[in-house]
């Protein structure tokens, strides 16, 4: 047994006990991971004892409002440097952005020290957890027996991805019998918000989930963080319809489904097409979409949602079973395990 050791949070700027729980549901065979995020109780720990030792900077963009902090600064260098010299590895965590997000705005990760790391960023893992962790003991009254409108499409952070979907959708009327928001000029009716949110969206409250939008409406456009071609980032935006067992079309990154069927999910692909998933430009991947809204307007819904219930239930036993999400946590932790590995060989 390989044994590790993580300072999961150097500064204790961020919320360690998220990522502590995250690592912790792994499934590794032949590895163990000791974590604090008490830089202070480091003396407690034999880490000589230790095979690998990770030191985590939370570097959320939340953290800029110490960017005039000389004390703060002249701290973690100070830390970095006697952790290096007990032989730690760095991670720079800011799990909640893609790589698209942090190169497109440096300032999403603070602090910026000069120190050789491995960043974390989202992917696919990150938030099926924290999607996982809020919901997981909820009961919802999900109906989709009734549908009075075709789709729900959320647009909440204005992007240009977003923007031109939204633009080719109207201009084909694809959305006139539709649940759509464009923030801050288009918003959801007040009975299709969560009733006990009295300003929306407030922060924190993309994660939730109300039924009523989804028992209404057939099928979610999940409009994701970014539609480029090198990376695939999942948030809470596919993983609510999934919860609801609604029905999906995804404005995502290239191949974005077919990643999701290598974790273990099932799409909708016997219902209807899901090329745009192929296209690797994203204007021709907008244009594809727009073209399977526009033709599931006319959808027999009904008939859909009874050929697909077992898939639907299939989708929502997956993303609950910690078995399954442990695997795609592993993913993520061999990463930092390859990353250490090849520090200790080059020194």
């Amino acid at each position: 047994m390989q044994r590790n050791f993580i300072l999961t949070d150097v500064m204790k700027t961020g919320n360690h006990q998220e990522l502590e729980d995250f690592i912790s549901k792994h499934s590794l065979e032949g590895q163990s991971f000791d974590m604090t995020g008490q830089y202070y109780t480091l003396h407690d720990y034999n880490l000589d004892s230790y095979d690998r030792r990770f030191a985590i900077i939370d570097t959320r963009q939340v953290n800029n409002r110490l960017n005039d902090s000389t004390e703060f600064i002249d701290e973690l260098n100070r830390r970095v440097d006697l952790l290096k010299s007990q032989g730690f590895v760095f991670i720079k965590a800011n799990p909640w952005e893609s790589i698209a997000n942090i190169k497109e705005h440096p300032d999403y990760m603070y602090p910026e020290i000069d120190v050789d790391h491995i960043k974390w960023t989202g992917g696919t893992s990150w938030f099926w957890h924290h999607m996982y962790q809020l919901h997981k003991d909820k009961t919802f009254n999900f109906d989709h027996s009734n549908k009075k409108y075709d789709f729900l499409y959320l647009n909440k952070t204005t992007r240009p991805h977003r923007q031109r979907l939204y633009r080719k959708l109207n201009e084909k009327g694809t959305l006139n019998n539709s649940l759509h928001t464009k923030w801050p000029d288009r918003k959801l009716p007040a009975e299709y918000e969560l009733p006990w949110a009295q300003e929306y969206p407030q922060y924190g409250m993309d994660q939730q989930i109300y039924e009523k939008p989804y028992n209404d409406t057939a099928c979610s456009i999940v409009s994701e963080t970014n539609d480029n071609d090198f990376e695939i980032f999942m948030t809470e935006k596919i993983w609510k319809p999934i919860i609801a067992q609604h029905i999906f079309i995804v404005h995502g990154n290239y191949l974005y489904l077919q990643k999701f069927r290598e974790m273990g999910f099932k799409t909708f692909n016997n219902y209807f097409e899901e090329v745009y998933d192929l296209d690797r430009d994203p204007n021709i991947r907008t244009d594809t979409i727009v073209d399977v809204c526009d033709r599931l307007r006319d959808a027999p819904w009904q008939d859909i949602y009874l050929q697909s219930k077992a898939l639907r239930k299939y989708n929502h036993d997956h993303f609950f079973n910690e078995e399954k999400l442990s695997l795609e946590i592993n993913k993520t932790l061999d990463l930092f395990l390859e990353f250490a590995d090849t520090r200790q060989v080059s020194s």
